[in-house]
């Protein structure tokens, strides 16, 4: 196998709208794609792409039960918790210091956990270790 990318990451939910308004409506991912049962949300690297659950199988657990987590990139952690949290997100975890930068965790209709994460670049010449579990080292 000679896998190039990851292409897309896929959610099944229960509700596919409000899916649809926590991604693109409060998070800010574009719609690459939309169909009546599925929803790609992005414009570069892997998608986020949407699918209802009852079309395939119930809807079962959450990510804090079963471990998936989404991750993006912020530019500022505090003003995106503030707009989220103004907005009613659920905030799962407050934002953490670590080494790499900041980290929260919120999570989306479906409750699963969405990281957002702000990079320190105190030392330019170094990129982030990486992360370690689903917390950033």
């Amino acid at each position: 196998m000679n896998v190039k990318r990851v292409g897309n990451v896929i959610l099944a939910v229960k509700d596919l709208d409000k899916s649809v308004e926590f991604y693109h409506g409060l998070i800010g991912l574009p719609i690459k794609q939309q169909r009546r049962t599925w929803v790609d949300l992005g414009s570069t690297g892997a998608l986020v792409s949407l699918h209802p659950a009852s079309l395939t199988a119930p809807h079962q657990g959450t990510s804090v039960e079963n471990g998936i987590m989404l991750g993006f990139l912020v530019g500022d952690l505090k003003s995106s918790l503030d707009e989220l949290k103004s907005k009613g997100v659920k905030i799962y975890r407050e934002p953490v210091e670590r080494d790499a930068g900041l980290n929260a965790i919120i999570l989306d209709p479906d409750d699963y956990m969405v990281s957002l994460f702000e990079p320190s670049f105190k030392d330019k010449t170094q990129q982030t270790a990486g992360y370690q579990g689903f917390t950033p080292v």
